[in-house]
């Protein structure tokens, strides 16, 4: 095994290790983009474990900066020690993304060291559009694109994935001393903060939860256009992430204020009947959220 492919092999046991959604679609495309998109897989998995798995933010940070720093040099020509991020600048001058999507990805990630919750949606909008939205936008460069406004149905994907992401883990996220509800919709739904910090779930958290739910709804629908931007091969996973995206959706919008005290779980069959059902009729086929 020539070392290139030993650099891609570390990304792919990362990602099968990891237990991602997104371990399943991404088997959907042909080899050389399947490995491209792993390494870009692996890189986020990194950063985010980084600040994750950090016993301090001060670590945290320092070793952000260092993980940066390898990036920036590898990028320049320097090399990197780094098996994940020699892969992913492989990727990056095979399939000419823009290096300043993986620079935004950084940006997000640091974010969580630096701001815990958020005051409006824009200042969310914001931190999903680096962590969420640069993600996909490298993707798709990976999988192939015909026009550029699919870089604007890209965006809407990203948040329509991540705002799904937050509504999911909002008690995880919480143990972390994070909540990414944008203090705005609390007041609107007449809801608390502080409650939600407590542990003291009312029905007027019922208003909270349909306000999130409403918002995702329509950046799924301002997403669907996409499939229809992609090459073939990225059509199929694009088709087979929105089907899981979807569906976890519907399940927090059924889990209504029980989203607020325990972690949303849909069943794994639910996940893959989605993923096959979108597949089949492409995203206009399914009614948001299943």
């Amino acid at each position: 095994m020539n070392t290139l492919a030993a650099d891609h092999a570390v990304c792919t046991e990362l990602l099968r290790r990891s237990g991602s959604s997104f371990a399943l679609p991404i088997r959907l495309l042909p080899p050389e983009k399947r490995r491209g998109t792993t390494a870009l897989y692996a890189f986020c998995r990194r950063a985010d474990d980084i600040v994750d798995d950090a016993t301090d933010s001060a670590t945290a940070r320092c070793d952000l900066d260092a993980f940066a720093d390898q990036l920036r040099g590898a990028l320049g020509g320097e090399g990197s020690a780094d098996p994940v991020i020699r892969a992913l600048v492989d990727t990056t001058r095979r399939y000419a993304i823009p290096e300043h999507y993986l620079h935004e990805i950084l940006a997000g990630v640091r974010m969580d060291l630096q701001q815990p919750s958020y005051a409006t949606f824009a200042e969310l909008e914001e931190y999903c559009r680096r962590v969420a939205s640069a993600v996909g936008l490298a993707a798709i460069h990976v999988w192939g694109f015909r026009t550029p406004e699919a870089l604007v149905a890209g965006h809407a994907c990203g948040m329509a994935f991540q705002l799904t992401n937050i509504l999911r883990d909002i008690t995880e996220d919480l143990g972390r001393g994070r909540i990414y509800l944008p203090q705005d919709d609390f007041a609107a739904a007449g809801c608390s903060v502080d409650a939600l910090r407590k542990g003291i779930i009312g029905g007027e958290f019922s208003r909270l939860s349909s306000l999130e739910v409403g918002r995702a709804e329509r950046f799924f629908s301002a997403a669907q256009p996409l499939d229809g931007m992609l090459s073939t091969d990225g059509r199929l996973v694009f088709r087979a992430m929105f089907g899981v995206y979807g569906a976890l959706l519907g399940a927090v919008r059924r889990a209504g204020i029980s989203i607020f005290s325990q972690r949303v779980r849909p069943p794994k069959p639910l996940l893959l009947a989605a993923a096959l059902a979108t597949l089949a009729t492409g995203p206009k086929g399914i009614r948001l959220p299943l």
